[in-house]
Order: structure tokens, then C-alpha cells, then sequence
């Protein structure tokens, strides 16, 4: 009987860079084409979007930073500056490479059973950024894995692209028992920030930030017994109400991201509807969720924070506990909206510090562009306690 692929050996990078939220908000709040409107705006939304503090790759927004051909931030004007498209996806090429491989060596490194050469597929996840070769192809020379090594890329789907990554990676080995899938998702979201009096854009600026995550996913029986999450199921649920509240497109000066305030509403309207398939299978698990009382069924959850208010929103038509939302709001507020490296963010801290014990489920949901709500039921595998 084949086994259940498991999540093992998290690993998370963010940049050196830190953005203190109030600071990055006087900056926004204070560019000299923005109406009395806008600076409204811009102050309620960094106010208000349980964010302390986010990273980037982009040096020169550093109160330390001394550069004298700026292409991000005129420290000495204030002014946010508007590099078009290639300057900002050059950045890109260059900064993300170095995330996606140490991301993935790291996440082999930490786990006590497996080498490079262990690895048969890689999957990278972004939607930042493109160049090619891609990552995928990065990785494998960078770390030396064989040529052979089976390689794809989920571009361009937004925040929740790793939950199908994680869907795939665990399809991989439920067809071949001796996979080994190293899946690794890099965002540097913040190449894409800029200035607007648009209440969208400004919305995003508010949010976005730079992350990077991988893990390993196998259904191998390895001798060592390491904390993971095995991958029970997975469900896709598309809310087409919300196809222009949410959307990823390319501008001139960057990507440009639509995230309307109508989000969260529309989230609440069919939450219910979406994850119903995902506990049905399982008699107990969706007569809790039918009755209500999903949140005492199910210990941890894992919820992309796109933001407070889509936090917010979940937590009540679920009836989740503060606790339950502890590590979502906590990844927020340390680290921001990372796009589809977050919900990683996320499982990495219910296994380490948010007292997850063997056997315990877990509920892990995003989303993103469509309106699409990607959702999976794990359970915690986690070494016998002492």
C-alpha cells in the first residue's frame, strides 16, 4: 500500500532589507503628486493592515543606503522614482536567483535523510519576475543535480501558486514511490510597488513584501523522524464574482496588482461553499463542518493573509479562535503579504512554534487571481516527544 506524501525539512529566507511600516507609509503618504484624497489613503490603509514590518531586496529603500544613481528611491528628494518594466525584472533575474538556490539548498541541508542526489523533480513557484532558463534550471546547476532531474515552473498565478505546487509535488510521488520533489517559491514583490492614487494600487503598497520558502515533499519511509505535514487532500474553488477584484497584469512601469476592498466580502460570501469538499471525505471532519464547529476538528490553520481584513473575515465565518489565526497574523505582521511564499511562512511556524503535537490537522488556504481559493487538509507528523 503506497503511503501519503508528507511536507518535510520547511525552510524560510527573507532579505536583509527591513521596511518599518509607519516609515514606508510617511514615505508614500508624503510623494508630491498625490491629492489630499490619496494621502488619506495611503495613511489609513498602512495604518490599518496589521503589518510592523516587511523585507525587501531593494537596498536603496535602507535608511542606511547611500546610492548615487538611485533607481527605486531618491533618498535625497523623497521621491519614489518609476523604473520601467525590464530595469525592474532585471532586478529580478539577478536578486531572485540567489533566493531560489539558497532556499533550496537549505531546505536539503535540513533534512537528515536526503542529498542532492536524492532529488528527481523541482518545483519553483513565482510570479514576480521571469527570465530563462528559469529558476528551476538554476537550481539544478547551482546545487548539482542530475541533468536528469524533472523540472517546472508555476509562473505568474499569484499568492496561492505554492498550494498547487504542493498538489503537483504530491501527485509526482503518488505516482512514483521514490520521488523526492524539492518545491521552492520566491516573491520579490516589493520591484513592483509604486505611487498612485489609485486606492487599489495603494492598497498593495501597503501589503507586499519579499519572501522566499522551500521544502521537500516525498513518500519515502525515511528512517529519521522529523516534524512534516503529511498531504492528505487538496481542493480548488473559483468564486467568478470576484474575477476583477483581484487581478496580476504588466504595466509599462511593472506589474500591476488590483486588489479591491470588495475581497474580504467576497471571501466570506463563499468560504463556506469552498472548503465544504475538502472535509466531506471524511464523516466526522464535515459533520463538524456542516454543524459549525470545524475550528475545534481541525486544531491549525493556515490562512494567506492577503491581507487584516481578509484575516478578519475568515476567523469570523469559521468561528476560529484567536489562536487558531495566531500564526497567519504573526507572519503578517513581521513579514507582510509575500504573495505565494507566505502560507510556507505560515506551515513552518505551526510546526515550530505554535505547538503542533502528532496526529494534529491542519487547514491551509490562499488566495488569488480569479477569484481563486486554493485549500488542503494536512495532518502533523511530528517525532515522538520526549
Amino acid at each position: 500500500m503506497s503511503r501519503t506524501p508528507v511536507l518535510r525539512s520547511l525552510q524560510t529566507i527573507v532579505p536583509d532589507t527591513v521596511l518599518v511600516q509607519e516609515q514606508v507609509r510617511d514615505v508614500f503618504a508624503q510623494q508630491p503628486d498625490l491629492g489630499r484624497l490619496a494621502q488619506r489613503i495611503v495613511t489609513t490603509s498602512f495604518n490599518v493592515s496589521g503589518i510592523d514590518t516587511r523585507h525587501t531586496v531593494i537596498d536603496e529603500l535602507s535608511p542606511d543606503s547611500d546610492v548615487t544613481d538611485p533607481v527605486f528611491f531618491d533618498r535625497r528628494t523623497g521621491m519614489l522614482l518609476a523604473p520601467g518594466t525590464k530595469a525592474r525584472n532585471d532586478f529580478y533575474t539577478r536578486e531572485a536567483t540567489v533566493l531560489f538556490v539558497e532556499a533550496a539548498r537549505r531546505a536539503i541541508d535540513a533534512d537528515p535523510d536526503l542529498r542532492p542526489a536524492d532529488v528527481t523533480h523541482v518545483i519553483t513557484v513565482s510570479c514576480t519576475g521571469f527570465h530563462a532558463p528559469g529558476p528551476e534550471y538554476e537550481i539544478v546547476r547551482a546545487l548539482g543535480l542530475s541533468d536528469a532531474v524533472q523540472r517546472f515552473h508555476f509562473g505568474f498565478m499569484g499568492c496561492y501558486a505554492s498550494m498547487p505546487a504542493l498538489r503537483a509535488a504530491s501527485q509526482f510521488c503518488a505516482a512514483d514511490e521514490n520521488a523526492v520533489v524539492l518545491v521552492v517559491s520566491v516573491e520579490l514583490c516589493t520591484l513592483h510597488l509604486r505611487t498612485s492614487e489609485n486606492p487599489d494600487t495603494i492598497v498593495a503598497s501597503s501589503l507586499f513584501a519579499d519572501g522566499a520558502a522551500a521544502g521537500i515533499v516525498t513518500a519515502r519511509d525515511l528512517p529519521s523522524p522529523v516534524p512534516a505535514l503529511r498531504l492528505d487532500r487538496f481542493h480548488t474553488a473559483i468564486a467568478p464574482e470576484g474575477e476583477k477584484d483581484m487581478a496580476w497584469t504588466i504595466g509599462d512601469t511593472g506589474f500591476e496588482m488590483i486588489l479591491s476592498t470588495a475581497v474580504p466580502q467576497i471571501i466570506g460570501e463563499t468560504i463556506i461553499g469552498a472548503l465544504r469538499p475538502l472535509y466531506s471525505p471524511e464523516e466526522d471532519l464535515g459533520q463538524a463542518f456542516e454543524g459549525g464547529g470545524v475550528g475545534e476538528a481541525v486544531q491549525h490553520w493556515a490562512i494567506h493573509p492577503g491581507g487584516r481584513s481578509i484575516l478578519d473575515k475568515v476567523q469570523e465565518r469559521l468561528n476560529l479562535s484567536d489562536a487558531q489565526l495566531h500564526p497567519a497574523r504573526e507572519v503578517l505582521r513581521n513579514n507582510g503579504n509575500m504573495s505565494s511564499a507566505t502560507v510556507l511562512f505560515i506551515l513552518k511556524r505551526i510546526l515550530e512554534e505554535e505547538g503542533a503535537r502528532a496526529g494534529d490537522r491542519v487547514s491551509a488556504m490562499a488566495f488569488g487571481p480569479g477569484l481563486t481559493a486554493e485549500s488542503a487538509l494536512m495532518t502533523v507528523v511530528a517525532p515522538p516527544r520526549s
